[in-house]
């Protein structure tokens, strides 16, 4: 058969495929670690302290030992030697304090959560039981909740360390030389906008709460961990514990969500394999979804005071930030450069001449926060779109002319900012164009004049965000530069087997986004094999040996081009086969569609398929002379630069004047993540983000009461929305490729999620600016709001109107007190 005889190729990539994983996925056929059975196995359940800080005066564990089914029940005290520290991968200065972070307390609790006692038994009802008999007392110490008074060391979260502040972090772009002073921007500036913004506690809530298997009784120690990090959490176990890498293997089957809530070395792991290590036998822990809003790590929590710089003519001159970053109780593996990461982008789009970011990482006695979905760069793209949005209403101009006036133009990419990123590529003016298209932009702003000269009771506002992240984490150099621990490449390898199918075997480790079949339509194309033929293999640090996982959008643009450069190897290591075959020169073989044909041979020849020379390598009976028996590859890519997706965002919000509801009318957005291997996945990623952002708009936060006890610990207090809290999005993209990856791709994970929240917020308070409404602290509650509407100004509406565990605001006699209860009928969260 020839090859014109054979029907053309179809491409994979940028096709809408099915995710091969939703199979087994959606019809429970899975490998999810609470699911393990393991013979012999115990259960493991975690005593933790009720108190935020607090001394451990004695331990009786007589009770707990002698319950039904009790194997062990261990302290501090007798772990004390063996468990280490948990790690801290990222000290952003030199000289940053951190405090020893035992995974179970020794004589010291420093947050509410906090590990003091674990006990395993035969079930886990019986670990469980046991648990509530072990009986700890405690001698209460001060706690310190409100990051303010954290950062002036009222309280010390940490005594031992004499201060709260762990670590201070400046970047000046006038001492960087990437951009003028802006202190003397500020001195000469036409207009001044200062503004306060408040990033609320987050909470990770992934679908699938934490699981730990731990097996001792091989040669190896096997942990099974619902995490995002197997490679990462391999290397820490060894370091903290003191065991040998080559005896850890870690699993990291199917994993049910993350959003960076499961990137991280948790306690739990430590003690899991500390009490399988005790006994002997295999052992599980499972949290309870309460012990996952409770002691999980959390997001965000920061306070921003912003100052920009601009011209009466609208164009900006200089962006200053001050920032209060609450790192809670301890420093987690990368708690102290997450707000770093959003150093680079508070400038955003905009062309800023002169910068400073100053950022102070401040200890309280709260559970430790670390990555949560776009991990700082959400907090920054907040912060100047509010700012933004701020300026334009200084000036009486329209918030989507102001932004155009000062973001980089299409035509000047690539475009070094402020921070010294240079942006490779973009069109932020046509994704703009086509989302005030899809929006029917200048509809709603006659309709939102007609509303306001109506005096109408519901009023409608437009909320805008215009965003761009750095993702694709990261070059190792750059990360080398800012004091992180580890590099930002990511490895795969793919296998030629010899009935001609494919294996491909990734660093980067799935929880949900879809690399089984994206990877495959990557492979197919570039090896000219079917889709089906493809098979993905990831999460096991046996099989993959060497890998940086998943976080920071980085899984596609840069492990996908590791999976590139590994199928290219195959190419080039089959060609001098294919030349012996063909009896051509090596010089003149062309590749394409999976076959080899020799360069003007003519386009009847037949070639020679490459999953054919796969049979031929294993039976090994003709290769040419020096040739190895294996077309198997490997290849590491670590990346020249971040990508940069950007889009644009547009929110029309209705609130009700009366009561302070706030409705969802219609919500837009228009993406630029370069070139797109699955249009399915990337929209699932997009809807999902977009869910995310806007619930810290309008009902997320994390309470604290003043003596730091977790008042939102369920569900019923912590509110997440489901689908009927939503609406139909509208949702499309614009391409500019990337220039950094033979895909042209850029990350879409977190795009959603960083977008979302500024327009949301942006189009509430634009509905009742006119009533001298300026802010509304997140999330915008329908009390929240109304309080602004009465209020004016800033509306009062801040942290300190609704949570008294923050620093106090002048009160306000002629509103009804804030005591919990239902001070207005709409208190309760509505939909969108």
């Amino acid at each position: 058969m020839t090859i014109t005889e054979e029907p053309a190729v179809t491409r994979e990539v940028g096709r809408d495929r099915r995710r091969k994983e939703d199979q087994r996925l959606i019809t429970g056929r899975t490998r999810w670690t609470d699911n393990l059975q393991l013979q012999g196995m115990l259960h493991v359940a975690m005593v933790r302290s009720p108190y935020a800080h607090a001394r451990i005066t004695q331990i009786d564990t007589s009770a707990a030992r002698e319950s039904a089914g009790v194997i062990a029940v261990l302290t501090g005290q007798d772990l004390k030697d063996h468990q280490g520290s948990l790690p801290c991968a990222w000290p952003i200065t030199d000289d940053q304090k951190s405090a020893p972070h035992p995974a179970v307390a020794v004589d010291r609790v420093a947050f509410a959560g906090e590990v003091v006692a674990v006990v395993a038994a035969r079930t886990a009802a019986q670990a469980r039981d046991a648990a509530e008999l072990v009986d700890v007392d405690y001698e209460e110490l001060p706690a310190v909740v409100d990051l303010k008074q954290a950062a002036a060391d009222e309280v010390l979260a940490h005594p031992d360390l004499g201060t709260n502040v762990s670590a201070r972090w400046i970047f000046d772009s006038s001492e960087a030389g990437t951009g003028g002073d802006v202190e003397e921007a500020i001195r000469g500036a036409e207009v001044l906008i200062e503004r306060e913004y408040r990033q609320q506690r987050l909470i990770p809530s992934f679908m699938e709460p934490r699981s730990v298997v731990v097996d001792p009784t091989g040669e190896q120690f096997v942990m099974w961990s619902a995490t995002q990090v197997p490679h990462i959490l391999r290397l820490m176990l060894a370091l903290t514990l003191g065991v040998p890498e080559s005896k850890v293997r870690v699993i990291a089957p199917d994993v049910g969500g993350g959003f960076g809530g499961k990137l991280q070395v948790t306690p739990e792991e430590i003690l899991t394999f500390l009490v399988a290590r005790h006994t002997g036998r295999p052992c599980k822990w499972t949290e309870t979804r309460s012990e996952s809003l409770l002691a999980a790590h959390h997001g965000r929590d920061q306070w921003q005071k912003l100052t920009l710089a601009a011209r009466r003519d609208g164009t900006v001159t200089g962006l200053k930030v001050e920032l209060l970053a609450d790192m809670g109780a301890y420093l987690g593996l990368v708690t102290p450069g997450v707000p770093i990461l959003g150093a680079f982008m508070f400038n955003a789009i905009y062309k800023f001449p002169s910068y400073r970011f100053d950022c102070t990482n401040v200890f309280t006695n709260k559970t430790w926060t670390d990555a949560y979905r776009g991990a700082g760069r959400p907090e920054a793209t907040f912060a100047i779109e509010r700012l933004m949005d701020e300026l334009a209403a200084e000036l009486g101009r329209d918030p989507l002319e102001v932004r155009e006036q000062n973001w980089i133009k299409h035509e000047e990419f690539p475009f070094t900012t402020v921070c010294g990123l240079e942006y490779d590529s973009g069109n932020y003016e046509a994704a703009t164009a086509r989302a005030k298209e899809l929006f029917g932009y200048d509809e709603l702003r006659a309709e939102q004049a007609r509303r306001r000269a109506n005096g109408d009771r519901v009023q409608l506002g437009i909320g805008i965000s215009t965003f761009t992240e750095m993702c694709g984490l990261a070059p190792s150099r750059v990360l080398g530069s800012l004091n992180y621990g580890a590099g930002g490449w990511e490895h795969a390898s793919v296998r030629m087997l010899p009935s001609g199918k494919v294996e491909v075997i990734t660093g980067s480790s799935a929880h949900g986004q879809g690399h089984e079949t994206a990877w495959s339509q990557i492979v197919a194309d570039q090896l000219g094999v079917p889709f089906e033929d493809v098979e993905v293999l990831h999460g096991d640090t046996q099989i993959s040996h060497r890998g940086l996982d998943t976080y920071g959008s980085r899984s596609l643009v840069v492990g996908g081009q590791a999976v590139i450069d590994a199928a290219k190897k195959v190419i080039e290591k089959a060609k001098p086969l294919a030349a012996h075959v063909l009896e051509a020169n090596v010089d003149d073989l062309e590749f394409s569609d999976g076959r080899f044909t020799v360069r003007g041979a003519g386009s009847g020849q037949e070639g020679l398929r490459l999953t054919d020379l796969a049979l031929r390598v294993f039976a090994a009976h003709d290769l040419p002379d020096g040739m190895e028996p294996s077309l198997d590859a490997d290849a590491t890519f670590d990346p020249v630069n971040f990508s940069f997706p950007h889009g644009t965002h547009l929110c029309a919000m209705e609130v009700d004047t009366e009561t302070g509801q706030s409705t969802m009318r219609k919500y837009v957005c228009v993406d630029d993540i370069g070139n797109v291997v699955n249009p399915l996945i990337v929209d699932g990623q997009v809807h999902g983000g977009l869910v995310q952002g806007i619930a810290q708009a309008l009902w997320e936060e994390a309470v604290y009461d003043d003596q730091g006890t977790l008042v939102t610990g369920s569900f019923v207090d912590y509110t997440l929305p489901t689908s009927a809290d939503t609406i139909s999005f509208i949702t499309d993209r614009t391409v500019s490729p990337s220039t950094t990856n033979d895909l042209g791709a850029k990350g879409v994970g977190e795009a959603g999620c960083i977008a979302s929240t500024p327009a949301v917020v942006n189009a509430i308070v634009d509905a009742v600016r006119p009533m001298g409404v300026d802010d509304i602290t997140m999330p915008c509650t329908p009390e929240r709001v109304w309080r602004a509407i009465h209020r004016g100004g800033s509306g009062g509406a801040t942290e300190e109107a609704a949570a008294p565990h923050f620093e106090a605001g002048e009160p306000n006699a002629d509103l009804p007190a804030d005591d919990g209860g239902d001070t207005d009928p709409m208190r309760t969260e509505g939909s969108l």
